[in-house]
């Protein structure tokens, strides 16, 4: 049986360059590339991660730690990782680390400190609880999907822009109750206080101050419902049109909507930020972001760490883009304003 051995000598190279040739990792020439491939494959030889090993010094294991693992974001995130780290045949290990739990504890305090990975990608982890900066101390080169580490490089969509263009999109349409759901629980995720911001600059640009209200809720879709439920069920304070923080925040109040008879869009518009699986659905305006790219981007910044860990680290900021579906329109005063005391409420 043909080994890299056999390979590096027949194609005239090193072993360790015929193992970056055929294992992706590190700076090879397309010509070196395809004639280490071209050998190893008329000899029938299949790379070996334990033989890479030996030769680069590496696990050709990559370690990828979040929160939640059934959660739309972070799977999508995740299969982008995945397929990723396959084209460049590498292996992942991922560690689910639930908020709360015993088993996050042990994850950063025994499981991670055995550095049975050659970088980390670390999704979702909130700098509240110094976490980013135990991963550092581990000693290999951390990316991070969401953050705000300027220690580590970071990966992710940027929240701020996001809530502005959807804060605008509303008020180009007239409105001006325009409202922001989600966040400003006890476990409140930096995601939600940026995109808070964001609504926030939008409103306070337009000169509508006066009209700012955050309506605070559990990040979920039924956290969603039930916030809704309660502030749209008051005629009379009830907004025009809401900005949510997510869209399975935005679609709780869709559905909220309905149940309450209030019109989407024709009384109330209904925007949200991710591009949900669900989203086509329920035909929601959104600002489209694309977990899986985030993923990939990942992978090439820890891949670039890797084979140069000078290099510094950096912010990607990927801007989402609006998607107009059926769940906002033009504010119509006849139909969407609340008449109080003879007047219309909701209009400047």
């Amino acid at each position: 049986m043909s080994g890299i051995s056999d390979v590096a000598r027949l194609a005239g190279v090193s072993k360790s360059t015929a193992s970056r040739a055929l294992s992706g990792s590190g700076y090879v020439s397309e010509k070196t590339r395809a004639r280490v491939t071209a050998v190893a494959e008329s000899l029938g030889y299949v790379p070996s991660t334990n033989a890479a090993s030996l030769v680069t010094g590496r696990t050709q294991n990559i370690g990828v730690v979040m929160p939640y693992v059934n959660r739309w974001f972070f799977a999508e995130v995740l299969e982008g990782i995945q397929q990723a780290l396959l084209e460049r045949g590498l292996d992942l290990t991922l560690y689910d680390a639930k908020p709360g739990t015993s088993g996050r504890t042990r994850i950063f305090e025994d499981f991670l400190a055995r550095k049975r990975f050659d970088g980390l990608i670390a999704v979702g982890l909130e700098p509240d609880h110094d976490e980013i900066d135990r991963l550092i101390t581990i000693g290999r080169p951390v990316v991070s999907v969401v953050g705000s580490s300027e220690a580590t490089t970071v990966v992710e969509v940027d929240d701020d822009y996001a809530a502005r263009r959807a804060t605008e999109h509303l008020i180009a349409l007239g409105h001006r109750d325009i409202a922001f759901l989600g966040g400003g629980m006890t476990h409140w995720a930096q995601v939600d206080r940026r995109r808070l911001d964001g609504y926030l600059g939008a409103m306070i640009a337009a000169g509508l101050s006066d009209h700012v209200s955050h309506i605070v809720s559990v990040v979920t879709l039924p956290g969603g419902y039930a916030s809704a439920v309660d502030a749209l069920g008051d005629a009379r304070a009830r907004p025009t049109a809401i900005v949510a923080t997510c869209d399975e925040v935005a679609i709780g109040a869709i559905i909220a909507a309905r149940r309450l008879g209030v019109q989407v869009p024709s009384d109330l518009s209904v925007i949200g930020i991710d591009d949900h699986e669900f989203a086509g659905m329920f035909s929601l305006t959104t600002l489209r972001q694309s977990p899986r790219e985030q993923g990939r981007m990942a992978v090439e910044m820890l891949m670039n760490h890797l084979d140069d860990p000078s290099e510094p680290p950096k912010a990607v900021r990927m801007r989402a883009q609006l998607v107009v579906r059926n769940s906002t329109a033009a504010l119509d005063p006849q139909r969407s304003a609340v008449a109080i005391d003879g007047r219309q409420h909701g209009n400047l």
